[in-house]
């Protein structure tokens, strides 16, 4: 785990090192980008009531390309604070703030 600064404000980097694939997620109080591990389908259809502000960035290894890799998919919630799809990880985690 490690602070992630973004402007004025600090999210928090988790770097989960598992055989043959490292997990990677950026939080903050609001939401969270995470690598292609994250499930958009299901937190769009079966986990919906919850509303989760989540986005999905794939090919990442690091926490930094993560925050600068486009956005592969977000959810129906994210897009409702104005987080879409190709924008960068960085962008989005800033309207998460």
């Amino acid at each position: 785990m490690k602070p992630i600064h973004i402007g004025e404000s600090v999210a928090m980097g988790i770097e989960v090192k598992l055989p043959k694939t490292t997990l990677l997620v950026i939080t903050t109080e609001k939401g969270y980008i995470m690598c292609g591990a994250l499930d958009v389908g299901l937190l769009n259809e079966r986990l919906s009531d919850r509303q989760i502000i989540a986005a999905r960035a794939v090919g990442v290894k690091t926490l930094e390309e993560l925050l600068s890799a486009p956005l592969e998919s977000v959810t129906h919630t994210a897009e409702d604070f104005g987080i879409i799809a190709g924008m960068a990880g960085e962008e989005a985690l800033i309207r998460m703030m």
